[in-house]
């Protein structure tokens, strides 16, 4: 059996003398192209005619690159957004601690000029949670019998009385607000000393000055202070500003609104007065309440 090639590729000349010849006509070609320069129109012509076709051969490679460009700038963006966002976040957080520490620093500044002023030892107390009792008003501070603290004792703040200590624990006291409907403080308006007993009041975060003859020299915007004659108090401390005066022909006694003059509901730093036993508190040295005049002759 015969495995030669086909008669086919046996006719014709040899792969050698195809390549000798296509060998020596390139080297002429390039010999008469670098001396004469005869295929430089040529090949501007053929650039000119395969220049279309390199144009459209190059546009999908573009419009991947386009699009590769789009998204990136696209996840970028989002990146650097979500980052500007956080970066405002943290600085808005920043800031607004910053205020929240410049007021609390302020208001120990205040505590500490009040603490000052009083002429009794006190202790600086941080509010630590309210009672769990909705209707009691209560508070629990961080300092108690080991810091000298008793029950009695006031609770004040830079612009007044807030309450009374009703239970002392070691490390712990319970803060019993003016503004619970089971506390009462003796005290005295500012303006003509005219004395009563203010209770927590029937509406929330008020007092009730109680048992005031309905004739009684009371009005609108007038100041209650600490009496002092409970032997609790230092006289003169600020208690409450009257806000409404109730008066009825039929009724005994008047109805009187007043309105705490300190920070009830929003302390968050107390000043607590240290009571000795036997001992009354003296009054601040800067409460001064003037004398009632008499009228002119």
């Amino acid at each position: 059996m015969d495995y030669g090639p086909p008669p086919l590729f046996n006719q014709g000349v040899s792969a050698r003398a195809r390549l000798a010849f296509f060998s020596f006509l390139a080297i002429a070609l390039i010999i008469i192209d670098s001396r004469v320069r005869m295929l430089e129109t040529v090949r501007v012509g053929l650039g000119v005619v395969l220049y279309p076709m390199q144009r459209a051969l190059l546009v999908p490679s573009r419009v991947a690159d386009t699009v590769a460009d789009y998204f990136t700038s696209v996840t970028s963006l989002t990146r650097e957004n979500e980052q500007l966002k956080r970066k405002q976040f943290e600085t808005s957080q920043s800031l607004q601690q910053a205020r929240e520490l410049a007021v609390e620093n302020e208001r120990l500044r205040k505590l500490l000029g009040a603490r000052e002023r009083l002429g009794n030892a006190a202790v600086l107390a941080d509010v630590l949670y309210e009672s769990r009792d909705r209707f009691a008003r209560k508070l629990v501070i961080n300092v108690g019998i080991n810091d000298g603290v008793r029950a009695g004792s006031p609770v004040i703040d830079d612009a007044g009385v807030v309450g009374q200590i009703t239970r002392a624990f070691n490390e712990t006291s319970e803060v019993t607000l003016l503004t619970d409907k089971d506390q009462s403080i003796p005290v005295q308006i500012l303006r003509n000393g005219l004395r009563g007993v203010a209770f927590g009041g029937a509406e929330p975060g008020t007092l009730d000055l109680r048992f005031m003859a309905a004739n009684a020299d009371v009005v609108n915007g007038d100041t209650a202070t600490t009496s002092g004659i409970d032997g609790v108090y230092p006289s003169g401390l600020m208690v409450a500003t009257v806000n409404r005066v109730e008066r009825a022909a039929k009724d005994q006694f008047a109805r009187i609104v007043m309105s705490p003059v300190a920070g009830i509901e929003s302390n968050k730093h107390l000043l607590v007065l240290l009571v000795e036993p036997g001992k009354l508190l003296a009054p601040p040295a800067a409460a001064v309440v003037a004398p009632r005049r008499g009228p002119r002759k």
